[in-house]
């Protein structure tokens, strides 16, 4: 996780659109046919002189002929084939949203208004299970689920994790008639920088939509508004990822997910280059919990930090590329505090003096903000016991914390 860089996320818009928005997902496609003839008739085409006779056209007529049956001979791309598994397994996902504006007074009651959202999912069993951003469907209780043949069915909302940003749907209505395929989950810690990567979803509405890239980057920590804590261990990819695609795979050339489409880095809410995906092993950790529960519990530590920087080491007394989370502050009686952690403490012209510097987890290095949020996300549970390293003024000690269970802020 090396060269990690703090980011300024703008969580892809959710696509509100009119009921009516449906006839986006009917525009027209160039068939694939219409596409050969256009571009072979573009590239044979040859400036034949008036003077020339028959025969010397002959071989002109001869090749197009040989050319066009030579590409309808080629076998279709690993991008093609991947599509037609996946694409009965991905959905658009509708919600239906009350707002109300407590400005706005008529007959004495505020009004009240709905709102429609777009977004993406996927098949993840066959008992009906969608799985989808939290984002996407956060304050709706039942949602539509439309197939790529068309078919909509209605769907509860029956688990949420909005600190992953993840939600889980079970169909309600009779889907006998469709063939539900789920789509199997990778093993997220096993991917690289520069693997080609799928995504699928309904950008702006429009359905079945395929684009590709790369991996980016491995490791990100996301921030999440909506929650006030971090995703951590996040896939940046380059494939193009806009609104509506919330909650679509990401898939590797096996046609496995790797991760949900969640967010971009955009100045303009659009694409840029930039996007994000909670990985499939967070996924698999928290969606059986998700359909048992409904919820998932998230350790809590009870502090906040930062990363040491060169500045901060120096002012510690520590050498310049000391590794480590700095503790800014601390929660009153939660679970670092009842350890003995002590937070920064400050000089009347507010520069730091002294604080702990976490440097390891149960014997794991720590070297920033993300390593901390990573280990205690993906190893422990509410109720653990964490040993804490800590430098304090130059002496390291081991502090013991009992994990508690995150609250949701706001």
């Amino acid at each position: 996780m090396n060269n990690r860089e703090k980011i300024q996320i703008s969580a892809i818009g959710l696509l509100s659109v009119l009921l009516a928005l449906s006839i986006a997902t009917n525009l027209g496609h160039v068939s694939g046919g219409e596409l050969v003839s256009q571009v072979q008739k573009n590239s044979e085409t040859k400036t034949v002189s008036q003077n020339d006779d028959a025969k010397s056209q002959e071989p002109v007529k001869n090749a197009v002929l040989t050319t066009v049956s030579q590409t309808e001979s080629v076998a279709p791309s690993s991008l093609t084939i991947i599509f037609k598994q996946v694409e009965n397994s991905v959905v658009q996902i509708t919600s239906k949203v009350s707002t109300v504006n407590q400005n706005i007074i008529i007959n004495g009651s505020p009004l009240e208004s709905q709102s429609t959202r777009l977004g993406s999912g996927f098949v993840y069993d066959s008992l009906g299970h969608i799985v989808t951003n939290n984002h996407v469907v956060d304050g709706a209780k039942t949602v539509d689920v439309r197939f790529v043949d068309g078919n909509i069915y209605s769907a509860n909302v029956i688990g949420t994790d909005p600190f992953n940003d993840i939600a889980v749907l079970q169909i309600t209505d009779d889907y006998s008639d469709e063939q539900l395929s789920p789509l199997s989950l990778a093993d997220s810690s096993l991917l690289d920088v520069g693997q080609q990567v799928i995504a699928i979803g309904n950008p702006f509405g429009l359905s079945d939509t395929m684009t590709t890239g790369i991996i980016s980057q491995m490791g990100r920590l996301l921030p999440n508004q909506g929650s006030g804590y971090s995703i951590p261990n996040v896939i940046q990819t380059d494939a193009a990822i806009n609104p509506g695609n919330s909650g679509g795979p990401l898939l590797n050339m096996n046609g496995q997910v790797i991760g949900i489409n969640t967010a971009i880095q955009s100045t303009t809410g659009e694409f840029s280059g930039i996007g994000f995906a909670v990985p499939s092993n967070t996924i698999k950790r928290i969606l059986p919990s998700l359909i048992e529960k409904g919820t998932y519990t998230h350790p809590w530590l009870g502090v906040s930090g930062t990363s040491l920087v060169p500045d901060i080491a120096q002012k510690l007394g520590l050498a310049k590329n000391y590794k480590g989370v700095f503790v800014t502050t601390i929660v009153k009686d939660g679970p670092a505090a009842k350890a003995g952690v002590q937070e920064a403490s400050y000089n009347i012209n507010r520069e730091i003096k002294s604080g702990d510097v976490i440097i390891a987890l149960d014997g794991y290095k720590v070297r920033d903000i993300d390593d901390l949020i990573l280990y205690l996300s993906e190893n422990k549970n509410v109720g653990d016991k964490v040993v804490l390293q800590i430098n304090r003024n130059g002496n390291i000690m081991d502090l013991t914390a009992t994990l508690q269970e995150r609250a949701t802020t706001g």
